[in-house]
């Protein structure tokens, strides 16, 4: 739909990043200077800020602020995890959404998030060409766990994992440094995509990573994971480093933690398993049955906020996904989502292409199995040449007292 004019509204939902904030910013930039756009809000926590009408005005921050967002972490206007119910069985929130989108004259969506916030995009989009309602709508990409379907990478996975990467590093020089033998276990986030913890492989690429590397991709034997981790040990002095995805499962398809547990995990709000704590139950196993000193280590949440070791070709990328997005819709473009496609050639580069964004709602793109090893345990030299242009460059927020200096908002309230 051409030539709309009227408001716009960007919301982010899902788990946070290092630079979903950098897509916020080439969001709102671009927004504010187009014509057609009257006014610019943000939606506090996601799609929930729109059904409560809370709504922050975006032209009334400073500009230097909305550009430090480029290097601060997490979601800056607050996100959520709320799944809209299928139409057919409550339109309640629908009905509040073009209520809401009527009042403040709204022509343009942007929602920044992965799988399930694509689906919410769909699905409004959906409901307002249903109701005759024009207004361009389009996802940004977001996800440490670079599971979207459709496009090359996501948004939040270079930084991810260079953290992942350089923080293996580190650890691999404090683990070794004994004369005595230590196991370590390193949990990383990855419900059934293994992205983030196959990024560890890359600082085996530089010398310094994981004997073992485990992703949901592939079944997960305990008994065999146990004589691997032995038969490390016993060539390298007592010394085995494991990495491994929180979301492993056995060939049974049950999470490893609840598997090894006998009991089931809790559930968040889109109906997903609440992971965490499997390299500690595995470090507990392999304690019990090999002995030593073992550890395990679980990145949690520092995987996703280390905007100190965010790439700067992530940031860039993100900025430029909400960038794009604003000036697509403001070209007709609607109910697609940005994706990224990389361009042949020796050289890195990607173009900004659009997809239909029902294609990205509620699917997942995982590793290739040709990826991974044979044996499993690792992986080959092809992801390697696929994630080292992810991770290049520095991009660091300005320091103050010798710390970062975040963006700080004003979020005037509509």
């Amino acid at each position: 739909m051409k030539n709309l004019v009227g408001t716009c509204i960007f919301g982010q939902s899902g788990g946070p990043t290092s630079v979903i904030n950098a897509s916020a910013a080439g969001v709102f930039i671009e927004a504010l200077s187009q014509k057609n756009i009257t006014k610019v809000y943000g939606a506090a926590n996601g799609i929930k800020g729109v059904l409560d009408e809370n709504l922050y005005e975006i032209d009334r921050e400073d500009m230097d602020e909305l550009l430090l967002l480029k290097n601060t972490p997490s979601s800056a206007l607050g996100s959520v995890r709320y799944k809209l119910k299928a139409l057919e069985d409550d339109d309640t929130d629908y009905k509040r959404i073009l209520e809401v989108f009527k009042k403040y004259n709204v022509r343009y969506f942007f929602y920044n998030g992965g799988n399930d916030s694509m689906d919410t995009c769909n699905k409004v989009s959906k409901y307002l060409l249903k109701e005759g309602y024009e207004c361009n709508i389009i996802g940004v990409p977001k996800t440490i766990d670079n599971d979207l379907y459709g496009t090359d990478h996501c948004p939040g996975y270079g930084s991810a994992a260079k953290y992942v990467a350089t923080t293996l590093m580190e650890l691999y020089l404090d683990a070794t440094v004994y004369n005595k033998g230590q196991i370590t276990i390193v949990e990383i986030m990855g419900r059934n995509a293994g992205w983030l913890t196959a990024a560890s492989a890359l600082a085996s690429y530089k010398g310094y990573g994981p004997d073992l590397i485990y992703l949901p991709e592939k079944p997960f034997d305990v008994d065999k994971f146990i004589e691997s981790v032995r038969e490390v040990a016993d060539k390298n002095n007592g010394k085995c480093i494991v990495a491994l995805s929180e979301g492993i499962k056995t060939a049974d398809g049950r999470y490893v933690v609840e598997a090894i547990a006998s009991s089931s995990a809790a559930k968040d709000s889109f109906g997903h398993t609440q992971l965490g704590g499997v390299a500690a139950t595995l470090a507990n196993l392999v304690s019990s049955r090999i002995g030593g000193k073992v550890r395990a280590v679980e990145f949690s949440l520092m995987q996703r906020c280390g905007a100190h070791l965010a790439s700067a070709t992530d940031i860039e990328e993100a900025y430029n996904a909400g960038k794009y997005a604003v000036k697509y819709a403001c070209e007709g473009e609607t109910d697609k989502m940005v994706v990224f496609e990389r361009k042949p050639g020796k050289e890195y580069a990607i173009d900004y292409k659009l997809m239909d964004i029902a294609m990205a709602a509620n699917t997942e793109k995982k590793v290739p199995l040709e990826w991974i090893k044979d044996d499993d345990t690792g992986l080959t030299e092809e992801f390697i040449e696929y994630a080292l242009p992810l991770i290049q460059g520095e991009s660091k927020s300005p320091l103050e007292d010798g710390l970062p200096r975040f963006a700080r908002l004003k979020k005037v309230r509509a």
